[in-house]
């Protein structure tokens, strides 16, 4: 899933904004880390490694707007953070939406992709007219490391 730099410059140009250095580095930690889920203190200390000048301020506002142009996915893993990913842009077509899996007994998180929904939701617009724009599935349970213990 990683993009090179002008991948981003071409997607920040298509979706109308400037190439920023600051757009740049998030994007390129969150591309080096696609199954990490970091948060934002987490991007600016990565970020900072690169650009020691940037504040934390300009980190939470980058986020921000790559966060409404669904650049980037804002996700919560019921750890009490707010965690950032690449969103769904930089997916196949084949991976329409990743799925997160975690281990209740050491927090590990797996990224699992496909989207197995896809007939559930068609069954639910046919239905009740309601259509789906988008779904966060998280699944708990024993990851292989724990199960082995």
């Amino acid at each position: 899933m990683q993009l090179d730099r002008e991948g981003f410059e071409k997607l920040l140009r298509e979706k109308g904004l400037k190439v920023t250095t600051q757009r740049l580095a998030v994007l390129t930690v969150l591309s080096q880390k696609p199954d990490s889920h970091l948060t934002a203190e987490e991007i600016y200390d990565l970020v900072r490694v690169s650009n020691p000048e940037i504040g934390l301020a300009t980190v939470y506002r980058t986020i921000q707007v790559l966060l409404e142009l669904k650049i980037v996915d804002r996700i919560y893993l019921d750890d009490g953070y707010v965690r950032y990913e690449l969103g769904h842009v930089y997916e196949d077509e084949d991976s329409h939406h990743h799925h997160h899996l975690i281990c209740i007994k050491c927090g590990r998180v797996m990224s699992f992709q496909g989207d197995l929904l896809e007939d559930f939701e068609k069954r639910i617009e046919d239905k009740t007219g309601f259509q789906i724009q988008d779904h966060d599935v998280k699944l708990y349970g024993y990851c292989t490391d724990c199960l082995k213990k």
